[in-house]
């Protein structure tokens, strides 16, 4: 297993509240003495640029103690960053505009702690897309531009706003039949790289911490899935994870998963926004429904726009890509045209029914006409003799 992603697992149990005050002390401490004293130890990594014209070369860097840990520190940031956003303010954010529609009243304080609630999730998961391509590129010296936080932050943004306003919708027509759909969603994402890992037959992960029990791994393990599952539950999760791999994450860009979860994903929001349409109550009374459900999905829609845009310009190893998400996307439209398409063998069996009535027709007139030609052919013969 690579260090980051062990270091992934070791944080889904030692950050799951948050980082502690200990850790920020460390961090300043370590942060304002580092460079004053020489340290006697330094470590030497090995990181390969990315390539350029077909070549790409390996440099070498010395990391002392001081760097090393607050490398670890950040990591361990970023990682709870994420824990707290998904886990977090995600449902905050929903419970409060859920309490706004019902109140139909926005305060000044709900509407700040609701912004800075979005802007904590959008962050979340923009540090979640980051450490994807780290992890998955470790072995590669990383550094992301602006234009690829700018995307990401837009592309985030709108997916997580869209998401969230559906689904405050959906349930203040239907409170009922919105546990379903939450559960439906959050257990399928939660056992989904389970039944992945029980269909490979592969054996027990145990060596994510070699001080951990049977026991222990698995709890660390459903707390993996159980972080995985309450990310898709919001937005697409860029780490997926992957049981049966020694790292525990799916390092293969794979395209059609990507395509499918988000058509399914709007197919699901529009089937929401429908059904909040049609049991509408009075307190949408002022409100322009179908303006406001062309506005969503519209916003969905630009959320996948500038996930293809970072994805086909802005990405930071996109040259690494074995096939660009264009390609991707024609493949798997492709492969699901393919799948709506009926069998060939129907359609020219229906053609050689349809046809067989002309056919006969044809051959029947073309019988008349050889027949006639025979008669006219025997009166000629016997007149001349």
């Amino acid at each position: 297993m690579s260090a980051a992603t062990a270091r992934w697992c070791c944080c889904c149990t030692s950050c799951s509240s948050g980082p502690s005050s200990g850790r920020c002390v460390e961090v300043f401490y370590i942060y304002f003495r580092a460079g004053r004293v020489e340290e006697p130890y330094v470590s030497i990594t090995k990181k390969r640029q990315m390539p350029k014209d077909g070549y790409s070369e390996e440099i070498e860097k010395e990391v002392g103690q001081a760097e090393g840990k607050l490398c670890t520190h950040r990591s361990a940031f970023s990682r709870a960053s994420v824990i707290q956003a998904f886990l977090g303010s995600a449902p905050q954010l929903t419970l409060q505009l859920y309490i706004c529609v019902l109140q139909q009243e926005i305060t000044a304080a709900r509407s700040i702690f609701m912004v800075l609630s979005l802007l904590s999730i959008v962050y979340g998961a923009l540090r979640c897309n980051i450490l994807a391509i780290k992890i998955k590129y470790d072995d590669y010296d990383i550094s992301v531009k602006p234009a690829a936080y700018l995307c990401i932050f837009m592309w985030r943004s709108f997916e997580i706003a869209t998401r969230v306003t559906v689904l405050v919708l959906f349930s203040s027509v239907l409170q009922i039949w919105i546990l379903p759909v939450v559960l439906v969603n959050f257990f399928g994402f939660f056992f989904y790289p389970w039944i992945l890992f029980w269909q490979s037959k592969s054996p027990f992960p145990e060596n994510i911490e070699k001080a951990l029990s049977r026991v222990g791994t698995t709890i660390v393990l459903c707390l993996l899935t159980f972080l995985y599952a309450g990310i898709n539950m919001f937005c697409w999760s860029a780490v997926q994870v992957k049981l049966n791999d020694p790292d525990l994450i799916n390092k293969s860009q794979n395209w059609y998963r990507l395509t499918v979860y988000y058509m399914l994903r709007f197919i699901e929001n529009a089937f929401l926004l429908l059904m909040w349409y049609i049991y509408k109550t009075d307190v949408y009374l002022y409100v322009c429904a179908p303006l406001l459900v062309l506005q969503l999905l519209i916003s969905y829609c630009m959320a996948v726009l500038f996930m293809l845009v970072f994805y086909q310009f802005c990405h930071p190893c996109k040259k690494l890509f074995s096939s660009s998400i264009s390609e991707g996307l024609l493949s798997c439209f492709k492969f699901l045209c393919f799948i709506c398409k009926p069998p060939t063998s129907t359609i020219l069996t229906d053609k050689a029914e349809v046809k067989c009535p002309e056919n006969t027709d044809e051959a029947r007139s073309s019988n008349k006409t050889i027949d006639s030609q025979k008669g006219i052919s025997h009166q000629s013969v016997s007149s001349n003799a």
